[in-house]
């Protein structure tokens, strides 16, 4: 069975940890020929948006891919905004795939998809990743890309997917209630986390050489927060709250890169004994660091660690985000409302004071999160198999 990968709607990252880059790895473990077709836009140096030249290669993994050009006909600018595609019903075409799983519909180029469809018996999957806290926040955004254009691509390709997947509970709400998807069509497909490079058998021996290499004590209780460090994660507000409780036995590791305009503050807030910041690190590592955590903590907008995490079997705080309860499986996890340095503070030492509280969230994120967010399951339901 053939399988084509999409991923036109957006950037698309090497070797990352992203759905786009696991649901095709194990689509391929699972013995399907797997190709991917992506855009030119990538992360240059893991830290901003540019773009690459059109090429084909192979992933990391072994799988085909090519990165396409915009239309020349279009100034750049608009056709990557657009983003309509040379080329694309012509490799579609040759691969001739079985299924295709389309990475998000917003590219006009979807067309191209439509004729494929209409004179092939395939099968087309299509994820949402788009809802209103990382998208539409303006009103050129809302109000013409959104809600006519990407609408209008949503729509066109409505009647030829079987199944449209929002990966988070706003984001299936984003489809129905803004694109007007039936309701019928529409599911839940959660992100994940890699389980097929984890060796959980040796998580305590990973959790004493992290802790051996960052000078942490065994005994000491450890909270890890990371990812594009940006004002709106408020990663900065925990470390201030982790250096104001000053509390010997209590330790933060922070990863990920930050900008510009957080490096400054984030590098002095690193100056203690309480935290060790590790700077920017890739999937694999980022699973190590997990390890040696006891307790995961996201007090800012959403990322696809909160995922990770909870597919590590790690115990989690998070922001109270409306649409974003998928990450609580029953107990696993903390929702904080309100986000200050006080109420960060009093959450830690809640959990540190309340020892049947931390060993329940401990007990049901070991097993069931593992389970429930683990992409080899994931992958096979992105397909219905």
């Amino acid at each position: 069975m053939k399988i084509l990968h999409c991923c036109l709607a957006q950037f698309y990252i090497d070797d990352f940890g992203y759905q786009e880059n696991i649901l095709p790895k194990f689509h391929s473990i699972y013995g399907f020929d797997v190709k991917i077709v992506a855009s030119t836009e990538t992360y240059i140096n893991n830290n901003k948006l540019g773009y690459v030249p059109p090429k084909s290669y192979k992933t990391m993994e072994g799988i085909p891919i090519t990165r396409i050009p915009y239309v020349s006909y279009l100034p750049h600018f608009l056709g990557s905004k657009l983003r309509i595609y040379k080329g694309l019903f012509k490799l579609v075409s040759e691969f001739n795939p079985d299924i295709i799983f389309l990475h998000d519909v917003q590219f006009i180029s979807v067309i191209e998809i439509i004729k494929f469809a209409k004179k092939h018996n395939v099968k087309i999957y299509a994820d949402c990743h788009t809802d209103y806290m990382n998208s539409a926040k303006n009103w050129l955004s809302k109000y013409i890309l959104h809600k006519i254009i990407y609408k209008w691509c949503t729509k066109s390709i409505e009647p030829f997917v079987v199944k449209f997947w929002g990966v988070t509970p706003s984001r299936r709400k984003f489809l129905t209630d803004f694109y007007g998807v039936d309701k019928n069509k529409v599911d839940l497909l959660v992100m994940g986390v890699d389980d097929s490079s984890i060796n959980f058998k040796n998580k305590e021996l990973i959790s004493i050489k992290i802790r051996t290499q960052l000078k942490i004590d065994k005994k000491d209780f450890v909270i890890i927060s990371g990812g594009k460090i940006v004002r709106r994660k408020n990663i900065h507000l925990l470390m201030k709250a982790v250096n104001e409780l000053n509390l010997p036995d209590l330790k933060l590791i922070v990863f990920g890169s930050t900008d510009s305009e957080m490096k400054e503050e984030i590098d002095l807030l690193s100056l203690t004994k309480h935290i060790s910041y590790v700077g920017w690190k890739n999937s694999e590592e980022i699973n190590d660091l997990f390890f040696s955590a006891n307790l995961a903590f996201f007090p800012g907008a959403h990322s696809v660690l909160w995922e990770q995490a909870v597919g590590l079997g790690l115990p989690s705080v998070f922001q109270k985000w409306e649409g974003y309860d998928h990450v609580d499986i029953g107990g696993n996890c903390i929702f904080i409302n309100e986000i200050s340095v006080d109420s960060l503070k009093k959450t830690i030492l809640k959990i540190l004071n309340e020892k049947d509280l931390y060993l329940n969230m401990m007990k049901i994120a070991s097993e069931k999160g593992i389970q429930e967010f683990s992409y080899s399951k994931i992958s096979m339901k992105a397909i219905q198999l």
